[in-house]
This record gives structure tokens, sequence and C-alpha cells, in this order.
């Protein structure tokens, strides 16, 4: 019989307030093609002989494993905290702990400087360049370059941690309007990119970017299109065909690619607040679509994209822009070379605004996921009680969400001011791929270890010759995962391959260790078996 007693009160006092199109939503603005892609996809260039479209097919096909994983998780617990709560009770309140404690909110603290990079060149600057054309005024421009300096990234990542946490504090019935709001203006800025780039020819593209590089920025208004082109050819650089989508040389670009589309179970630890959670069927067709509807939207944009701004040229500019040899002084944003074909400031304008709209409503996504796994532990009694508290009027843990935004703050300070912190950071992304690897491998013996909470689920009844489906997704995701660990960990070109990281990286899993075995110790003192509450789900 449950003891409820074990945990801090006898509800979570969190609300299911979120539908799963809701889920949807998130997964969606989670695999953003706009901040993470276009940001992913300007970092091909370091692999000049893989094409994305092949290559972005067969990793989704791969995550598809992942996410017939999460989402019979998902339905057999489901409970706020996520790989936590799964990890916690399958393999051991040590491991649960330290690894997602680790992969979801120390590792999280690190990630506001991506997006503030993301809100940087998806938004301020490409904004600001706007307003300079249409003002005639170079103080746009130089507030623009100004974000580039240290002082500049902080105040970007500052404005992430601020905007994430006021949209968060409402509580999740708010947020989910709210990015049920960008979601639809997102679409709206998305189309009418597609629009101005299929409507428009290569050379009136070639006319608007020449005209626009030399009135924003003061570049040469004759040669700058083309000076991207012998530049990049001087420096030996060559991309791969439009016409050429050969799959063998295109599978070293899937390592890279998974730092953007690996995220549709990012809502995973919110599944506690989502309506029907516990319904295989929808909890897995919520995140295929929004991966599957994520990559059919990329591949349109390229096939688009090549007919008036080029392929190659395309490449070309985001390798002259790392480079630091582009005429072009800022980040080619996709939605900015969109707005060169028109030459009407007001729709430039809305364009760039409602493009806006891919970062905001993905900005929560920082430190949402992260709280519910922050509460979850509260409420174990593993952190301190006093943030597990939520909100009666929200419904929000704003206790959790404070544990999120100081350090993060602290972090983002770091990152700004010391250039050698960039190098220690590298590996973030690999931690927390290490989170879902682990998560994989509590799904795997699930209904072995736990056979009378298996057979009792809605995901039982799925089986191939005998074996649990979760078991089979498990196994395969895993093998996927382990070459992707090879690639990232032995080449270069992924910026992974760094001992200084991988130290750090060793230091924040130390850290972990660190509060559990503490934490254990304390409560120990006060009278409290940590372990009896390990042997529990948590209430709802």
């Amino acid at each position: 019989m449950r003891n409820d007693n074990l945990f801090v009160r006898n509800a979570t006092g969190l609300v299911r307030s979120w539908s799963v199109f809701d889920a949807f939503i998130y997964a969606f603005f989670s695999i953003n093609l706009v901040t993470l892609g276009f940001y992913i996809f300007s970092f091909s260039v370091w692999l000049p002989d893989a094409h994305m479209i092949p290559a972005m097919i067969i990793a989704a096909i791969f995550l598809i494993f992942m996410i017939v994983v999460y989402a019979s998780m998902i339905s057999i617990i489901p409970r706020s905290g996520g790989d936590y709560i799964w990890q916690s009770r399958i393999l051991g309140s040590g491991i649960g702990f330290v690894v997602a404690f680790t992969g979801w909110v120390v590792i999280l603290w690190h990630w506001v400087p991506l997006y503030g990079t993301m809100l940087c060149w998806n938004v301020y600057q490409p904004f600001l360049a706007i307003l300079s054309e249409i003002s005639g005024s170079e103080s746009f421009v130089n507030a623009a370059l100004w974000l580039n300096t240290q002082a500049g990234v902080l105040f970007c990542c500052v404005s992430v941690i601020v905007l994430a946490s006021i949209i968060i504090s409402f509580g999740m019935r708010w947020y989910a309007r709210f990015q049920k709001f960008c979601f639809f203006v997102a679409i709206g800025g998305f189309i009418l990119m597609l629009a101005l780039l299929l409507l428009k020819t290569n050379a009136q593209f070639i006319a608007g970017f020449n005209h626009y590089v030399s009135s924003i920025f003061g570049g040469d208004s004759v040669n700058a299109y083309q000076q991207i082109l012998t530049q990049t050819a001087a420096d030996g650089y060559t991309p791969v065909a439009w016409s050429n989508m050969a799959i063998i040389p295109s599978l070293a670009l899937i390592p890279m690619l998974l730092f953007w589309n690996m995220w549709a179970n990012w809502g995973a630890t919110l599944y506690g607040e989502i309506r029907g959670a516990g319904e295989f069927r929808r909890n897995l067709t919520g995140m295929v679509s929004a991966l599957i509807g994520v990559t059919v939207l990329a591949i349109i944009f390229f096939a688009i994209l090549n007919k008036s701004v080029g392929w190659e040229w395309f490449h070309a500019a985001n390798y002259a822009f790392y480079m630091g040899d582009s005429p072009l002084p800022i980040f080619p944003y996709p939605a900015l070379l969109a707005s060169f074909l028109t030459d009407s400031a007001l729709l430039q304008l809305i364009l760039i605004v409602a493009m806006s709209a891919w970062f905001f409503g993905w900005c929560g996504t920082v430190f949402l996921s992260s709280t519910r796994v922050i509460f979850a532990a509260a409420f174990d009694r593993l952190l301190p009680e006093w943030i597990s508290r939520v909100s009666p009027k929200t419904r929000s843990p704003i206790n959790a969400l404070m544990v999120m935004a100081v350090p993060s703050l602290i972090v983002s300070t770091i990152y700004a001011y010391s250039e050698s912190f960039v190098e220690w950071t590298l590996a973030t992304t690999l931690v927390i791929s290490v989170t879902y690897v682990f998560t994989a491998i509590a799904a795997v013996i699930l209904p072995y270890k736990h056979k009378e909470m298996y057979e009792s689920s809605p995901v039982a009844k799925y089986k191939v010759l005998g074996i649990p489906l979760i078991t089979i997704c498990g196994v395969v995701f895993l093998a996927f995962m382990a070459w992707v660990f090879k690639a990232w960990l032995i080449e270069d070109v992924y910026g992974l391959a760094n001992v200084k990281s991988y130290m750090y990286m060793g230091v924040l899993y130390l850290i972990s260790l660190i509060v559990y075995i503490s934490a254990k110790g304390l409560r120990k003192k006060q009278g409290i078996d940590l372990e009896k509450i390990y042997g529990e789900i948590p209430v709802e």
C-alpha cells in the first residue's frame, strides 16, 4: 500500500492544464527550425561533402525510435519530472538524480548563452537592421554591432532569463495560450518568407542583397553577393551541390543535426500537467508530428531557397560569416535575406517581427522543463522542501524557477566576459543526450524489472515477436546513440572532442553527486529514508 506521507504532501499542487495539442506545439518549438535549425544548418559548412536533406531524413527515422521510448514511458508513468522520475525508480535514486539533475538543470544554466545568441541573431540584429534602413540612422546599426561585444552578449543572456522567467511564472495555462499565439504567428511569418523566396528570382535577390548591404552596412553595392562567392572559393570552400544528395557522405552530418532535431521529447518532464498523458498513441502522435512536420518544413525551405538565394551561395554566406570575410557583418539570417527581396519597409518589418515569434515561442523551453525536474526532486524530499512550493494562483513552482534563473545569470556573466569559458562548455549538448540514453536503458529493462507495472500499462499490448516494443525501440536508439557518441568524441568537426570540456562536464556531474550524497545524509539524520520514497511512484 502506498504511503503518501513519504512525500512532501499528498498532492503535487500541479494541475493538468495542457492539452495534447499544447504538448505538440511545445515539441514543435523545441525542434525549432528557425532558431536551432538555421543555427545548426550554418555549421554544415565544416562538412562540405555532406548534404542536409538525406541527413535530416535518416536522423528523423532513428529519432522516431527515441520518441516511441518516451511516449511509452510517459504512458506508463505520467508524472512531472520525466527522466528523473523514471531513472530514479528503475535505475536507482543516485543514478536518477545525478544524471537527470545534471542533464536537465545544471546544463540548462549553460544553455542560456545559446538562447541569447539566437535572440541576438534572429531578433535583435535583424530588427535593428531594418529599423536602420527605415530611419536612415546609423545608431540602429551601431546598436546591432554592439550586441557582439561582451556587454552585448550579457545583455542578450539577461534578456533571455527575464523573458523566460516572466513567461513561465504566469503558469502552464497562460504559457499554453502564449505559445499557441506564437505558433500561428510564426507559421504565418514562415509562409511570408517562403512566398518572397518563391516569387522572386535569383537576379532580384542579388540586386536586393547588394543594395541593402550597401544601404544598411556600407558595403560594396555592386559586388557584395559575388564577393562572398569569390572569397570563399579563394579559401578553398566548395559546398556540395544541391543535386548531389549522396547518402554515404551525408551520414557524417547526422551527429551535428541532432543538436537541432533531437528535442521532440523536451516536454517529457511536463506530462504530469498534460491531459491524456497516459494515452500512448496521443503522446506518440504529438511528438512524431512535431519531428516530421519540422523536417518537412526544412526540406521545403531549402528547395525554395535554392531557387532564389542559391544553395551554394547560402552555404558560402555562412562560411564567410564564420571566417569574418563577409560584407554582411551579422549572421545571414534567412528571414533577413528574404526581406531584401522587397522594397516595402512595412513588409520587411512585418516579416522580421512575425519570424521573431519562433524565438519567443521557444524562449521558455530553456527553463520550463527543468523546473519540473527540480520540483520533482524537492517533492521527493531530496532537495529542500521550499523548492516544491507551488503558487496557489498560477500553479507554477516559482522557487524552482529561481533555481534556474539565478545560476543562469552567473554562468552567463562568466560566458560573456571569459573568452576561454566557451571552450569549456562545448559538450553541454552531449550531457543532455546522456540523460536520454539512461532513460532508454530504463525503458529497455522496465518490462522485466517492473513487470506488474508494465503489464497494467497501455503499452503492454505493443510487442514484436513477443518482445515489448519499448525494449526493441530502446535498444535501436541506444545503438544509434553509440554511433553518434563515437563521432562526437572522436571527430573534431563536431566541436566535442575537447578534453577541457569533458573535465568541466565531469565537475558538473560531481557537483550533482555531492548534492545527492549530502541530501541523503541530511535526510537520514532527520529520520527520513529516501530509499522508501524512491520505492514509490510520486502522487499527482
